[in-house]
């Protein structure tokens, strides 16, 4: 049943009520072949008025129903989500032989790069059907020549930067620790621009593009970031920064549109794509890597599918019928990652 209350608005608030009538869903539907008309009736004065009828009427002149679909229906209909991480090679995050740094490659545990990567990829590998995720460093020189790079694949191949599986983008990620030099500036804007490039080239719904960005630091070339971002806002695409290490991180809320629209030039982003979230807020005081890693796939994860749903409601692409399921496909629920079964794969719907 739908109750409604009628009032009389008054600009300063102080709206009087004319009375209420009670509908329903099916009643309303009804009316559309014939104008259906409620009495709008005021219980105080009928109950002191025996004269009393009604204090008006309400008449339907149309009635509409929308759908609003989910992120599940666009992922039934077969929508696939393309993961592609960026790993900040800052000489700020220090020398990865050293302990010290947030390299660090220990053989007892995994450093705050790798954790954040397989927190965050482990779940969205399961949205993506190929497994192949491209991989990309940037603020580091690279051999032969030392020549400084802002967008290097991991893999060392530029013809094909994929990696196998979020395994394999860790193992590039380690292999590249040993062959590059940790430099600088911290320049975000070409790899965004590299993954909106790819995004710009499927905007029918049947893909949505997730970029995974871990540093340490500072943003140097913030402008051309936000003009990146603004850029991207109107492509199927959702920015995703992970700040590790004791920096400050100020600069980066401004890009996580939460609060304000991230703009350049005096364009606004036409969507909130950026989720940014300091790393040291997720670590689980006992040293509990399973459990800091599921607290920061929750909150980091936990943006995309409005994320997705906007760009999808913008361009008014409807989800595709269902395909039919198979032992590969993701188990997708309305729950998120607990703490205590991270292997679940669900992600917050």
């Amino acid at each position: 049943t739908v109750k409604v209350d009628v009032y009389d608005w008054d600009r300063d608030g102080s709206h009087d009520f004319i009375g209420e009538f009670t509908t329903s869903y099916r009643e309303v539907s009804r009316g559309q072949s014939q104008f259906s008309v409620y009495e709008v009736l005021n219980p105080k004065k009928k109950s002191k008025k025996k004269k009393y009828v009604n204090s008006g009427t309400v008449t339907l002149l149309s009635f509409k129903v929308e759908s609003e679909h989910t992120f599940v229906d666009f992922i039934r209909g077969g929508t696939q989500l393309n993961f592609t991480v960026a790993i900040d090679f800052t000489a700020s995050n220090g020398n990865p032989s050293q302990p010290t740094s947030l390299h660090y490659m220990s053989p007892y545990q995994m450093n705050a790069y790798a954790m954040a990567l397989k927190a965050v990829g482990e779940i969205i590998q399961d949205y993506d059907s190929d497994k192949l995720f491209p991989a990309y460093g940037f603020g580091a020189k690279l051999p032969p020549d030392g020549k400084i790079s802002h967008a290097f694949p991991l893999n060392s191949n530029p013809e094909n930067p994929n990696c196998v599986g979020i395994d394999g983008v860790l193992e590039a990620y380690f292999q590249s620790l040993r062959t590059v030099q940790l430099y600088g500036p911290t320049n975000f804007a070409p790899v965004i621009n590299q993954v909106a490039r790819c995004a710009g080239e499927v905007t029918d719904g049947s893909q949505y593009f997730v970029l995974l960005m871990i540093t340490d630091g500072v943003i140097s070339d913030m402008a051309q970031t936000k003009e990146a971002v603004v850029n991207a806002a109107s492509l199927p695409m959702s920015v995703i920064i992970v700040g590790v290490g004791p920096a400050e991180f100020d600069a980066m809320e401004e890009l996580d549109g939460d609060e304000v629209r991230v703009s350049s030039r005096g364009h606004f982003a036409e969507r909130d794509i950026v989720q940014f979230v300091p790393f040291r807020d997720y670590i689980d005081r006992s040293g509990n890597q399973v459990l800091s890693m599921a607290r920061l796939a929750k909150d980091v994860l936990a943006e995309i599918p409005d994320q997705l749903l906007s760009f999808m409601k913008s361009r008014g692409i409807e989800p595709r019928p269902p395909l039919p399921t198979t032992s590969d496909s993701p188990s997708v629920s309305t729950t998120t990652t607990t703490a205590s079964a991270p292997k679940e794969r669900n992600m917050h719907a």
